[in-house]
Order: C-alpha cells, then sequence, then structure tokens
C-alpha cells in the first residue's frame, strides 16, 4: 500500500481508504471481517459519518481494538456548537474510542451554512473546543461544491477538503485542488465511482490518484473489493494508453444523466428537495440501500408529487438533465 501525507495534519493515510456508506448494508459478522483485512491490506483510512445509521458503530466494533492502525474520520451535519458538542459525543460512544483523528462538517451547501458554522455559537466553536482538549485532532469539512470548499480555505481552519471526483464529474477539480496543494491542505476523494455508476472500478480508482490527492474512499460491503482496491492502492498511479482509451469509452457511455449534487436546480418554487431525491434514487439504485433510501424519502417534507412542471429547474440545470422526468422516475422507486 502507498501511503501519502494528509496535508499538513502530520497523519499518512493509505492511497485508498475504506468508505463507510455500504456497510450499513451488511450483518456486524460480515462488517468486522471488511474492517480487519482492511486493515491487514495496509489500509488504515476509515471514514464515516452520524448519518450512516449504524455505520460508525460498526466500524468502531474493530478500531476501537486497532486505533494504533487506524485513521478515523467521520462527520456530522451539525451547524450549532451544542448540536455539533452533541454530535461529537455521539460519535465516540459509536465508535468507542478516546478520540477520533478527524472530524468533518458535513455537507455544507452555501456561504449562509458556512458563516454559520463558523460565527457566533456556530460548530466550529465545539470543534476547537473538543480539539483543545484532544477528543478530536483534526478539523475538516465536506462538500458537493468545490466553489464553496475553495470559499472555506480561505478561512484557514479546515485542515482537511473532502468532495466528489471521478473520471465524469471534473468541473473546478483541479484549480481546487491547486489551492489545497499550496495551502497545505489534506484532499479526500469521495464518489470516486460516481455513486456506482462507473463499472471499471480500477481504471477510475488509479486516474484519480494520478492527482495530488490525499486518499480516494471507494464505499465497501465485500471481501473481494476490500481486496481489489487495497491492490490499487499499491499500483502505480500512471494508465496507460489503452488504459485512459478505456476508461474515455465507458465515460462517454455513461453520459452525463445523473445528478452531481451541484444545486444550481434549487431552489425549487414547490420546495422540493430535487438533489436529495436524486441522492435517496442513488443509495436505492447503486448501493442497495432501499429500506434505509425509502424511509427518508417518506420522511422528507414535501415530495415530488408536488411538481408542477414548471421545469426552472431544468433551465438551471449545468448538464441539461431532464430533470421532471428523472422525478418521477425516483418516485416510483421510492414510494
Amino acid at each position: 500500500m502507498r501511503y501519502r501525507s494528509l496535508g499538513n495534519t502530520g497523519l499518512w493515510v493509505s492511497a485508498i481508504g475504506f468508505g463507510g456508506i455500504p456497510i450499513q448494508r451488511v450483518e456486524q459478522e460480515i462488517a468486522s471481517q471488511l474492517v480487519h483485512r482492511a486493515l491487514n491490506l495496509g489500509i488504515n483510512f476509515f471514514d464515516t459519518a452520524r448519518g450512516y445509521t449504524d455505520s460508525e458503530a460498526k466500524l468502531g466494533l474493530v478500531l476501537r481494538e486497532r486505533q494504533a492502525e487506524a485513521i478515523i474520520a467521520t462527520k456530522s451535519m451539525a451547524r450549532t456548537r451544542n448540536e455539533m458538542e452533541s454530535d461529537i459525543e455521539k460519535s465516540l460512544q459509536a465508535l468507542g474510542t478516546e478520540y477520533i483523528d478527524l472530524y468533518q462538517v458535513h455537507n455544507v451547501k452555501d456561504v449562509t451554512t458556512l458563516n454559520q458554522v463558523l460565527g457566533p455559537g456556530g460548530a466550529m466553536e465545539a470543534l476547537l473546543d473538543a480539539q483543545k482538549s484532544g477528543i478530536i485532532k483534526h478539523i475538516g469539512i465536506t462538500s458537493h461544491i468545490k466553489s464553496l470548499l475553495k470559499e472555506a480555505l480561505n478561512y484557514k481552519v479546515f485542515e482537511t477538503i473532502q468532495f466528489p471526483f471521478n473520471p465524469v464529474e471534473t468541473d473546478g477539480v483541479q484549480e481546487l485542488l491547486t489551492v489545497a496543494e499550496k495551502q497545505g491542505t489534506g484532499v479526500i476523494i469521495m464518489k470516486p465511482l460516481a455513486g456506482g455508476a462507473i463499472k471499471n472500478s480500477s481504471l477510475a480508482l488509479q486516474y484519480i490518484l494520478g492527482h495530488p490527492v490525499s486518499t480516494v474512499i471507494p464505499g465497501m460491503d465485500s471481501l473481494p473489493q476490500v481486496e481489489e482496491n487495497a491492490l490499487i492502492g499499491s499500483r502505480s498511479e500512471n494508465l496507460t494508453a489503452a488504459e485512459r482509451d478505456l476508461l474515455q469509452k465507458e465515460v462517454e457511455e455513461l453520459g452525463s444523466s445523473f445528478c452531481r449534487r451541484c444545486e444550481y436546480c434549487q431552489p425549487c418554487p414547490q420546495g422540493i428537495d430535487i438533489p436529495l431525491v436524486f441522492l435517496l434514487d442513488g443509495y436505492f439504485t447503486r448501493y442497495g440501500l432501499t429500506d434505509w433510501a425509502r424511509e427518508r424519502f417518506r420522511g422528507m417534507k414535501v415530495k415530488p408529487e408536488v411538481c408542477t412542471e414548471c421545469k426552472e429547474c431544468e433551465d438551471k440545470c449545468p448538464y441539461n438533465l431532464p430533470i421532471n422526468q428523472m422525478l418521477t422516475a425516483a418516485r416510483t422507486r421510492l414510494e
């Protein structure tokens, strides 16, 4: 396994990390086998979140016993000091560890939310206090919006950033990587296979590792996946011309007809959280989290059924997606 510096944190992380979303759907016995195998193969970076149901607990059952070998990252959607204090404590209890290596502000969508996190009474106050007490070591931020992460880096308080990057989703990546490298910010790449849309996983991961990133975190829920991904982490990042052509062919065949959660379609006049609908549909169709996705879909305050087909969202979508048709299809699956 190759290891890379996580920015200026002083941590060295495996080129391939362990994404904790799919582990929600396997039993604890299998989850423990996956984590043990990953550690034995040199994978040392494990990413989870408060919002991933029992992912923290499943990872923690092993990681608390082998924490000296692991770097644990989790994250919270909390935006206020009190909410973040509560979530940090819940993460520690679920993981069963005395400290967490990296705690991230999860899925920041706009400057207003960023300002709330960083302002008086915001989540950053709780994170800094927890860092001072030693129960978290480093602080990061995640977002699907690269321009927002670039803005966040201006504040010089986040040691790592996490965002989607894959052979299909490349817009704005190079500029953000340049800023992060200049500032010594660790870079964690999520959605490396476009939520499972890219099938040639080996080439996609090698492609990403050819860039100045710290670690890539594909989700894993089987031993073959763990073994294959760990092997990629020990290979050369350089793709041959033939491999590049093969990957490009798949990208072209895949096209661009899926949501990247850029959120340019928002706000919907009817109040539908369009990116969330497509996110849940992706978990349903690609990750197999059918019950989990349906439960959260049913809990949405405003569902796609109120769509008036005004098509304002389609006019604003930079990828020209047929959003109305996609909402109808997603609703059919998730209801």
